[in-house]
């Protein structure tokens, strides 16, 4: 992002992110605002609330002379996992609280944002200030997917099959089926440059990476369904023994959000139910069921490094799952301070995925940012991406 600007620019950058955040929640009742239908999804109330949280903790509380929070108990509610800065209401209850109001919620933004504002026409553009605003609002941008993917999930458990906005898709993803093939070599990868980037994408360092290919368009729903007609759910031999055993216990048989209905198969989106369109990428799959299609189509998953050095520039349809394990590069050093805990503490049992997507801010995304998440988990806005060594 980079904040080498004068005061006016870093204000006005701060409150279009802020802003951005509130119109993806216009299109929302207040009722919608309050939802939690299982742990992992928080309610649209709560991302508000956490990210302006953020900033007052490691900004306000810390550096503006005199600032009183308002409302202490919020650093109790909206804080999510950071150990260091005091306890914090758990992740699978944020749903049970009606209070604070929604519309609370929104002033608690316009009282954060006001002596943020102060701040920033203050700041000394070298100061720590300077970093922790970077972080603050690429988490702010981390929260704005994250919405779209818990309002998708709110949404769908309504056997009304209401829409978010019906007019979604708004753009439409159509790559060509083409492949790129990357030479073996020792490559340099990970983030090097003088602009924002998290701790886990560095240290640039050295690879060997073999000769291969990476196709740059998602697997499609057709392609999925061929694998499903195929009997790839039932075939024990295409899934790792814990994937297999994720199968059998939820009587998993499509991607999250497909319905089978008198013999035709349905998609919830975020415009409503719809039939599943062939040719669109198939989305919210585990890491279990991209491995086992892959293996089932013959070939495999990429690992991340591949994905960085073989995919285009830029947010793509979705991310896709990689064969890499999430882990910190050589030479790995965390931020510094409460913010130590922003990306280390979930190196473990955890997959990467790459390459962004749709509800990823265009200037938030970099070829190097590595996405996460357990590998039964599918509720994001996950797809496929098959690769072959040359």
């Amino acid at each position: 992002m980079g904040f080498h600007v004068i005061q006016n620019d870093i204000t006005s950058i701060y409150l279009n992110i802020r802003k951005e955040t509130e119109d993806i929640c216009k299109p929302l009742e207040i009722e919608d605002y309050v939802v939690q239908p299982c742990a992992e999804v928080s309610p649209p109330k709560w991302h508000l609330a956490h990210t302006t949280w953020f900033f007052e903790e490691f900004i306000l509380a810390k550096y503006l002379d005199n600032y009183e929070r308002y409302n202490k108990g919020y650093s109790y509610l909206f804080n999510s996992y950071y150990k260091s800065v005091g306890n914090h209401w758990l992740q699978g209850q944020r749903g049970h609280l009606s209070r604070p109001t929604v519309n609370e919620i929104y002033e608690y933004r316009k009282y954060v944002d006001f002596y943020m504002c102060e701040v920033l026409t203050n700041m000394d553009p070298v100061s720590e200030i300077e970093f922790l605003l970077e972080v603050g609002l690429n988490h702010e941008q981390q929260h704005q997917e994250l919405l779209l993917m818990d309002i998708k999930y709110i949404f769908a458990m309504n056997p009304c099959n209401p829409a978010y906005y019906q007019y979604w898709p708004l753009k439409v993803f159509r790559s060509r089926n083409q492949w790129k093939n990357v030479e073996g070599g020792i490559y340099q990868v990970g983030f090097n440059g003088q602009d924002f980037s998290y701790d886990n994408e560095k240290p640039n360092h050295e690879r060997v990476i073999l000769s291969y290919s990476v196709r740059q368009q998602l697997i499609t729903n057709s392609e999925y369904l061929e694998f499903i007609n195929d009997g790839g759910y039932e075939d024990f031999r295409l899934w790792p023994s814990d994937g297999h055993d994720w199968v059998k216990e939820n009587k998993i048989k499509a991607p999250l959000y497909w319905s089978l209905n008198d013999g035709e198969w349905f998609e919830y989106t975020l415009g409503g139910l719809g039939l599943v369109d062939p040719n669109a990428s198939v989305c919210h799959v585990s890491y279990y069921e991209a491995y086992a299609f892959s293996k089932w189509a013959g070939y495999r998953l990429p690992s991340e490094f591949e994905c960085e050095l073989g995919l285009d520039e830029g947010p793509h349809e979705l991310w896709n799952w990689t064969s890499s394990h999430y882990s910190p590069y050589p030479g790995y050093e965390s931020f510094l301070g409460s913010l130590e805990e922003y990306n280390e503490k979930f190196m473990c049992n955890q997959f990467v995925l790459r390459g962004g997507c749709f509800g990823t801010p265009s200037n938030h995304y970099r070829k190097t940012y590595r996405n996460f998440y357990r590998p039964h988990q599918r509720w994001m806005f996950s797809g496929i991406r098959i690769a072959k060594d040359k």
